[in-house]
């Protein structure tokens, strides 16, 4: 039988997590959670910010990674539309048709706390329409607050991934041989899985999987966190610039950094949609240089920025960017490969500072935060992990 100590904090931590506000216990110490725990077991207090700090980042990129990829699909909607309207092709329906099929389709594998978090993350920022993000779990019946607003959410791994576009593995490592199993003769060559299985590696994924367009992103964690990562939703904390500038890829602020090979990932995987598509190449790089030079631009006073200009020998050798003629596409490549290896674009991400600034700019504007000069070098004071 609890006592009423423990009943206390049990009552506290469900009503934190039914999301209702409690402002009022906040300053009332014996209401806290750390209070309950014994002093010998303060040091490991710093788990929680960890974790915490580890999910608000994966949610973010994953989040950031997606509108990118919904951005480029419906830039080539729009172009597709003006194409047809120019040959005189006025097919009925045709603006509808065009925008269903080319509007980003996303599927997550794995319904406990971070497909949750990720799914309500996707919502609020891409936002991404209910009927176009798609849960698949061992236990649906557990996702009711997702069927309300029109989510499908079901039991069928291989179903979810013949439709959608981009896949997110959020289920435990000793389940991922078995979902490879079921999902890997129905993944489509164009199909972007994501993974967050840390304890597998990227080459072991395409072994299980026989599928080379894989994303995983890599997270280290230093001795001394922020105590930016407290535990608050993480929608709610992708709003505050602090914490947002902290889950930056470039930002080196709250003690939690990306290995950089992730945003080289991200960028082939955004050249092969366009390979899978057949945009010519010149079309490519022009699109992406005003993406990313957009935001930076706005941000900047008249004359002290320069647009940003990808060249095709950024992502592929000069020799073959020598011998690729104008009208044809970047080849399909394999984003295991970039993220284990050397590429030309490598070179580009450490040298380009003009590049650091427009990505930093994009990524906070994807988040509905515009940085001032004030904001751009942020300063996040540190803890010990005990603390």
């Amino acid at each position: 039988m609890r006592c009423p100590e423990d009943q206390s904090h049990l009552f506290l931590r469900l009503v934190v997590d039914a999301g209702l506000e409690m402002d009022l216990l906040e300053d009332l110490e014996t209401m806290k959670f750390e209070s309950g725990i014994h002093e010998e077991d303060q040091s490991w207090l710093y788990l929680l910010g960890r974790s915490h700090g580890l999910m608000t980042k994966a949610c973010a990129h994953a989040t950031f990674f997606c509108k990118l990829l919904h951005n480029l699909r419906e830039s080539f909607a729009r172009k597709s539309v003006l194409e047809k309207r120019t040959s005189k092709c006025h097919l009925t329906g045709l603006r509808e048709e065009t925008q269903d099929d080319d509007t980003l389709k996303v599927g997550i594998i794995g319904g406990g706390h971070l497909g949750k978090q990720l799914a309500h993350t996707l919502l609020q920022f891409i936002p991404i329409p209910a009927e176009n993000l798609r849960i698949s779990t061992r236990r649906p019946e557990t996702l009711d607050e997702f069927k309300k607003l029109g989510i499908q959410c079901f039991y069928q791994n291989a179903s979810l991934v013949g439709w959608a576009n981009v896949v997110f593995l959020c289920c435990l490592p000793s389940q991922l041989p078995n979902i490879c199993v079921e999902i890997q003769t129905r993944l489509g060559k164009d199909c972007i899985v994501y993974s967050f299985v840390s304890a597998i590696p990227v080459s072991r994924l395409k072994l299980l999987l026989n599928h080379t367009n894989i994303l995983r992103p890599q997270y280290q964690c230093a001795e001394d966190l922020a105590h930016v990562w407290e535990a608050n939703a993480i929608t709610a904390a992708l709003q505050d610039p602090v914490i947002l500038q902290a889950t930056c890829p470039y930002s080196p602020a709250g003690g939690i950094s990306l290995n950089i090979k992730w945003l080289e990932g991200m960028f082939y995987a955004l050249l092969n949609f366009c390979t899978a598509k057949d945009m010519p190449h010149p079309q490519v790089l022009q699109h992406l240089s005003e993406l990313f030079s957009s935001q930076h631009l706005k941000a900047c006073r008249e004359g002290e920025a320069s647009p940003l200009q990808f060249q095709a020998q950024d992502f592929v050798s000069q020799i073959y960017a020598k011998n690729l003629s104008q009208r044809r596409p970047f080849p399909l490549f394999d984003l295991t490969t970039v993220q284990l290896k050397e590429t030309p674009f490598s070179q580009y991400l450490s040298n380009s500072t003009t590049f650091q600034d427009c990505f930093t700019h994009l990524y906070c504007d994807s988040f509905g935060i515009s940085l001032t000069k004030e904001q751009e070098e942020p300063e996040v004071s540190t803890g010990s992990p005990s603390q």
